[in-house]
């Protein structure tokens, strides 16, 4: 598909590395990209293109996934340079709330399947059923957190495995710090609920 191939090459351009690091603020570089700098672009490719890759890849479960998640908020990004608003949010933060939503609107509709495409693993190799067990709860983790109301994945994942501090979600969300506890203390207790009678399949037995 043409519009995918043309994502595809712009992609490739992010991912061209710059010769030194760049300590200008995110603001300033999206500034000068929006005048034509491609040097700028570059930097913040390769500022963002990470922290957009792992929100996704934690959000989704799926690399392919993740990587078209972050292809699409960087190009959104690339878009709406002309427009930013200095002040009216962090670079950052605008990015953090345009990959979850992207992976909320993906993970609204996905359909759930049994996930046991793992290779078969060679006889006797060592650690085979550490590897099957974690598998397992990754996949029974990412079972539960889709089963979250939307609000409360977001926040879980942002505090839980992203590592923001509550304030900082609070402004990816544009909700207040309260609120933000509060989902991050329904979502935690959904997801022990969803897991709890799962514990023995799950190897937690001895936990």
């Amino acid at each position: 598909m043409e519009a995918r191939r043309l994502r595809s090459r712009a992609w490739d351009r992010m991912q061209m590395p710059f010769d030194a690091k760049d300590d200008r603020p995110d603001e300033a570089l999206l500034a000068l990209y929006a005048k034509g700098d491609r040097g700028a672009a570059h930097v913040l490719a390769q500022r963002f293109t990470p922290i957009a890759l792992r929100v996704a890849q934690r959000m989704l479960g799926d690399a392919a996934e993740a990587e078209d998640v972050a292809q699409e908020a960087m190009l959104r990004l690339w878009r709406m340079a002309p427009g930013w608003q200095p002040g009216a949010a962090r670079v950052s933060t605008w990015l953090y709330r345009v990959v979850a939503n992207l992976c909320t609107d993906r993970l609204r509709k996905r359909r759930w399947v049994p996930l046991d495409a793992a290779p078969e693993p060679e006889d006797g190799a060592p650690g085979v059923a550490e590897r099957m067990i974690e598998a397992d709860r990754a996949a029974a983790l990412e079972q539960a957190l889709s089963a979250l109301p939307d609000r409360q994945r977001q926040a879980v994942i942002l505090r839980h495995l992203e590592g923001l501090s509550n304030p900082e979600i609070a402004e990816v969300m544009e909700v207040g710090v309260e609120a933000v506890e509060s989902l991050v203390a329904r979502g935690k207790r959904g997801l022990v609920a969803a897991l709890s009678g799962r514990r023995a399949e799950l190897g937690y037995e001895h936990g």
